[in-house]
């Protein structure tokens, strides 16, 4: 069977604990991670979110700094091991590339901290899989890495007490 999607994961080690990550990505400000990086701009704001981000069904929409947005909902959530969401509705350059992308995270102990996976599941569309899958992945491969090392420095310098609460 051909695989269709293109999956493009990232890894990340944290010293804090899974249950401290998770509790700080989940509901992370995406504009103070997804900064604009090459070809790809960063996120301006969050819109029209239909409750908390942390219940399967929860939807919003993500504006990006070019004016350019992309519908998100939240499907999965494994309370403090992972969550999964899907993204649709580009009206950037995504929309000529991908009917859609599925997140996942991943928080696993790792000695005294947290390994983290995150993977970008694309869903060219058709006689697209080439570009997603070539030229497009070395770029996002980037834009992740940078976002998540960011994320990485926000979970590292909140402290345990804010989120426990």
């Amino acid at each position: 069977m051909t695989r269709t999607s293109v999956p493009i994961t990232v890894f990340a080690r944290t010293t804090s604990s899974p249950a401290h990550t998770y509790q700080v990505i989940v509901p992370i400000d995406l504009a103070q991670v997804f900064k604009s990086w090459g070809p790809f701009p960063g996120v301006a704001e969050v819109r029209d979110q239909t409750g908390t981000w942390n219940r399967p069904g929860t939807s919003r929409q993500t504006w990006f700094t070019d004016g350019s947005k992309a519908d998100e909902r939240l499907t999965e959530i494994a309370e403090g091991h992972g969550f999964a969401y899907e993204l649709s509705g580009f009206t950037n350059v995504l929309s000529k590339l991908v009917s859609g992308v599925r997140g996942e995270w991943s928080f696993l102990p790792d000695g005294t901290g947290t390994s983290i996976r995150w993977t970008y599941d694309f869903r060219p569309l058709p006689g697209r899989r080439w570009i997603v899958a070539g030229p497009f992945k070395q770029l996002w491969i980037r834009y992740m890495r940078a976002a998540l090392t960011r994320m990485v420095t926000v979970v590292q310098e909140t402290p345990h007490s804010i989120v426990e609460q």
